[in-house]
């Protein structure tokens, strides 16, 4: 069920969006004195009909994308050429260029307004420091709580995603550099985070950061104990050789040696059970220590601040797309995570979807986010240089306004069948993406 939940909801998301997108190029285009024959939200049989000022509207019941109609067309669909001013085949190149990028461009605006909804709504990450705790690489550094990172090993960073994602593509053992912008002076600095590398005995279990209310016990996420999966996600770690999960245990845990065993004591399906688990040491760093401010939107400056942070989205999502494919060509990341097409969105929303674990607010709030980087990958998307999208006709019409005519019927053919081409790679690498996905990682 949670399944034909996340379909829909993807549907009207990518209608809405995709409608939004049409409507752009509809009311530029009639701002600018150019003539529409049809508007369209979404596609199939017509739920609504009305005409208005020699405009056909329609409203239909299939909610995949939207269209706008600038010509009239003869009984095989092709449009039919005439002298009419009025018409956007006959207006000026610079109108026809800001009516193509009209449509990306809302879905870029769009897509900043549903970021400061979500940010008001949620509150935000900057990449303002706080303070961090003794021991970490940060710590030694000199830095004040306040200023900010500005760049990460010599790139520039604008977001917290794009930080911590980029973080994910570098070795816990390597050390980094940052940049830093200071909150009193305004000039910026470097220092480098190096790591401590230690030895460490662990048991080798990740757990919920809060304690099992009735026990006092560990409630298990993971095991990744490679020696031994007695323990299951859910189960709840009681005892460890007869001492309580306080916060001692993990100091008595290290001090053993990787070739020891430890009696546990645990609790799965309400039942006491007891078992042995052998312990293993893998090498350690000490944590980076980066601790960002976090704001909840309270006041006219975190509401700035709130809306600063959505205006910089759309260029981390492109940052990181490129960072995301250099990766992927460098064999660092899978094909088929770089890629999504439907299968792959629609299985994002029911992992949100289906998690009952997740309250409703949280949920809403995520495809809220969601809503917006799909925006945005609207306006990334319909820029490529591909038929049938944006890209295309903007490419044509500045490459006209560079030689000062119009391109030759041959180039502009072979344009579109190289594009055709590369747009149904595309889509089948996409499909193809999403198969792979759902083999190696399941639905």
């Amino acid at each position: 069920m949670s399944v034909v939940i996340s379909i829909i909801t993807v549907l009207l998301v990518l209608g809405i969006l995709s409608a939004a997108h049409e409507l752009g190029h509809f009311f530029v285009a009639r701002l600018m004195k150019v003539k529409a024959y049809e508007v369209s939200i979404f596609v199939g049989p017509a739920l609504f009909k009305w005409r208005k000022k020699d405009v056909d509207y329609s409203i239909r019941c299939i909610p995949i994308g939207a269209y706008v109609r600038f010509s009239e067309v003869d009984n095989e669909g092709k449009p039919i050429e005439s002298d009419d001013p009025t018409l956007l085949l006959n207006q000026p190149r610079w109108k026809r260029l800001i009516i193509a990028l009209a449509g990306p461009f809302v879905n870029l605006i769009l897509g900043i307004l549903i970021f400061i909804v979500f940010f008001c709504a949620t509150g935000y990450t900057s990449l303002d420091l706080d303070s961090t705790e003794p021991g970490t690489q940060l710590y030694e550094q000199h830095y004040e709580v306040g200023d900010t990172i500005v760049a990460l090993n010599g790139k520039r960073v604008y977001t917290y995603d794009e930080l911590y994602i980029a973080f994910n593509f570098i070795n816990d053992v390597d050390p980094v550099e940052l940049t830093i912008k200071s909150k009193e002076t305004g000039e910026k600095y470097n220092i480098t985070l190096t790591p401590e590398i230690k030895r460490q005995t662990m048991l080798g279990i990740n757990r919920l950061k809060d304690l099992d209310a009735e026990t006092g016990g560990w409630v298990i996420a993971a095991n990744w104990n490679e020696e031994s999966d007695l323990l299951k996600e859910g189960d709840i770690l009681v005892t460890i050789d007869g001492k309580p999960m306080d916060e001692n245990i993990s100091e008595y845990v290290s001090s053993k040696s990787e070739d020891d065993t430890v009696v546990i004591e645990y609790i799965r399906n309400g039942q006491k059970q007891t078992g042995e688990v052998p312990l293993f040491a893998y090498d350690h760093t000490n944590y980076r220590g980066i601790i960002l401010q976090e704001h909840s939107v309270r006041s006219v400056g975190e509401f700035f601040g709130a809306v600063g942070n959505a205006v910089k989205m759309p260029v981390s999502i492109l940052r990181l797309t490129g960072l995301v494919i250099s990766n992927a060509i460098g064999g660092k990341v899978e094909i088929y995570n770089v890629i999504s097409g439907p299968v792959g969105v629609v299985n994002v929303v029911d992992t949100v979807v289906a998690n009952e674990n997740v309250n409703t607010g949280i949920k809403v709030s995520t495809l809220v986010m969601l809503a917006g980087m799909i925006s945005v990958a609207l306006t990334i998307s319909n820029m490529l240089p591909l038929p049938g999208l944006d890209g295309a006709q903007v490419i044509i019409l500045v490459v006209e306004m560079v030689i000062g005519r119009k391109l030759p019927k041959k180039a502009e053919n072979a344009i579109t069948v190289i594009g055709f081409f590369v747009l149904l790679g595309l889509v089948l690498l996409a499909f193809a993406s999403d198969i792979a996905k759902i083999v190696f990682e399941g639905w």
